[in-house]
């Protein structure tokens, strides 16, 4: 194993670490115990990303009107987000 690796790997761990105790206001002492949980969680969470992303790549490839799909999934998202602002939640009490 390459030394710059890990110290990338390291650096990574810790700045996670650390986003994590802002993020979430814990002390870093205890951040740094939970450092394990952490890296797997981000790392868990990453892979699903890419998962997903891979299957609606090749699934966007197989169809024949990939544009509109695209354009289609885009502006439901924006019309969800134009209307998220006229929508008041209740207060929980």
């Amino acid at each position: 194993m390459r030394a710059s690796r890990v110290v990338i790997s390291a650096v990574v761990c810790a700045a996670l670490v650390l986003t994590a105790a802002l993020a979430f206001r814990i002390p870093l002492e205890r951040a740094a115990v939970l450092a394990p949980i952490i890296v797997a969680t981000v790392g868990a969470t990453a892979f699903i990303v890419v998962l997903w992303a891979k299957v609606a790549v090749e699934g966007l490839r197989a169809q024949r009107h990939p544009g509109r799909i695209v354009a289609a999934g885009v502006a439901v998202f924006a019309l969800l987000v134009v209307l998220s602002f006229f929508v008041e939640l209740p207060a929980g009490h």
